[in-house]
């Protein structure tokens, strides 16, 4: 009747603790855990070593575990007919510990947040050595249901180091959401600006291009007017040639815009700006018989400014080319052609 009651007691003793509380006290953290059939428990080594600080995990197994604490994935597994752990992180050469393996790399480790659970460790030592036994206590309020397992009172030590990590993982949660809106606002204002820099960007290429085409019909109305001048230029030329040539006379006739040019560019040495000007106002007197244009119809005809037109049609005058006669009605000077 003994034996069923002391395997009973033992199996509440086992199962006193739960082993992920136990495993969080000890290393600070929820690492990754394989739960054999047998109710062997095997961890990543170096999940463990990462939340102790081991930066070499390789050296801390070598220093502080015996090969019989350690074992790799497919080994593990095989031994029970299972297989590998779904997953990228589980590779089959995978380097496990046990619980024991665990306890030993903690008490190896430096870092303060160790040092309870080493004083709990140490103390089960000394109980251990000077009583021959190590018995949790039951809790002081018991489940009433027929069938519950027995709770017991978890050693103070580790309590108090669960407790604590608790409250600073709680702490480095909050910092870390914190830093998740910050992050997001950030990338939010970011986006912003990088939109309104696109934006930006498409209106200036908007303005370029109008601009590049502006200037490519400009080019070719400039090119265009050159050729009519050449052309203009060329019957001038055999236009004066023929007046020149020995025994020819030529008799009166009306003033074309070819022979008033022609007559023109005898007179005075003609620049660009002023063969542009008369190009513009000799079809207008030879068919009007007068130039009425205000200054800035004629500028916009040749490109040039307002002024550099009155120059222009100053020098005509002066070479005789065209005489003012009066003003127009809103100002504008008057010019007819010199006939004399």
């Amino acid at each position: 009747m003994n034996e069923p009651k002391k395997q009973s007691d033992s199996a509440r003793q086992h199962e006193a603790i739960d082993v992920s509380d136990f495993v969080y006290a000890a290393t600070g953290a929820r690492v990754r855990r394989l739960t054999m059939p047998d109710g062997s428990h095997w961890f990543p080594a170096v999940d463990v070593c990462k939340e102790l600080g081991h930066t070499n995990s390789r050296k801390a197994l070598a220093d502080h575990v015996p090969e019989e604490h350690r074992e790799i994935l497919e080994t593990v597994t095989g031994g029970y007919g299972l297989s590998i752990p779904a997953g990228r992180e589980w590779r089959r050469d995978l380097q496990l510990i046990d619980l024991q393996g665990l306890i030993l790399l903690v008490q190896a480790c430096t870092k303060a947040s160790c040092a309870p659970f080493k004083q709990w460790a140490a103390e089960v030592i000394e109980t251990v050595q000077r009583e021959g036994s190590y018995t949790l206590e039951e809790a002081e309020v018991q489940p009433t249901e027929p069938g519950a397992p027995i709770a017991y009172a978890m050693p103070e030590q580790v309590a108090e180091a669960i407790v604590r990590l608790e409250a600073r993982n709680l702490q480095l949660d909050e910092e870390f959401a914190n830093g998740q809106r910050e992050s997001i606002d950030l990338q939010k204002e970011t986006l912003a600006v990088q939109k309104e820099t696109l934006t930006v960007q498409r209106e200036m290429l908007a303005i370029h291009r109008e601009t590049l085409a502006t200037q490519k019909a400009t080019l070719a109305v400039q090119q265009a007017m050159v050729r009519a001048m050449e052309r203009i230029a060329d019957r001038f030329d055999a236009l004066v040639l023929d007046r020149r040539a020995p025994g020819v006379h030529l008799a009166a006739s009306p003033p074309t815009t070819e022979s008033v040019l022609a007559d023109w560019r005898q007179r005075l040495s003609v620049t660009a700006d002023v063969w542009t000007v008369a190009v513009v106002i000799a079809p207008i007197l030879v068919e009007k018989g007068e130039l009425r244009e205000p200054l800035e119809a004629v500028a916009a005809c040749t490109g040039l400014s307002v002024h550099r037109v009155n120059e222009c049609l100053r020098l005509l005058r002066k070479h005789a080319c065209i005489r003012s006669r009066g003003g127009a009605e809103d100002g504008a000077p008057v010019y007819v052609l010199n006939r004399s």
